[in-house]
């Protein structure tokens, strides 16, 4: 099967836009990866927690872990999905709209599920470290984004 230059060009500019995609995703979850690293050195050096809610802490970091992990494989998953309708497609038809929906709302999972695990480490803070953590979970989220 000889393959026309149109088909060939569609081929390319799908190749960069899937490639495209993945390198803005990356860049996100790497960034957002850091920021959670950062607010956890944070609560663990600066805070000064008891040997009891450090180790809570630890519980729920290994926790999180595990749900991080698994919200992670399904977007992935879902990102496999757009690929596949994009491949089958070759525009911006209904199954192409269908997986990116599916894309955004692993996204959705995951960004819920680290807020929610954000508000369990608050949990288990005092008063005073509460105050010094929302400032700096604020902080953090109305910061210039990084490049």
């Amino acid at each position: 099967m000889k393959l026309s230059p149109l088909y060939v060009l569609a081929l390319l500019i799908l190749a960069i836009l899937a490639g495209s995609i993945g390198a803005v995703a990356t860049n996100h979850w790497l960034n957002e990866e850091s920021d959670r690293a950062g607010l956890h050195a944070f609560v663990h050096e600066e805070l000064q927690l008891t040997a009891e809610q450090d180790a809570r802490l630890e519980a729920l970091e290994a926790q999180f872990a595990i749900e991080k992990r698994r919200l992670e494989l399904s977007l992935q998953a879902a990102n496999a999905g757009l690929a596949a309708a994009m491949d089958d497609e070759h525009r911006y038809g209904p199954k192409v709209g269908t997986a990116i929906d599916a894309v955004h709302e692993r996204m959705g999972d995951l960004q819920k599920a680290t807020v929610r695990h954000v508000f369990d480490m608050r949990a288990l803070l005092n008063a005073r470290q509460q105050e010094a953590f929302d400032r700096q979970v604020g902080s953090a989220l109305t910061s210039e984004p990084r490049e």
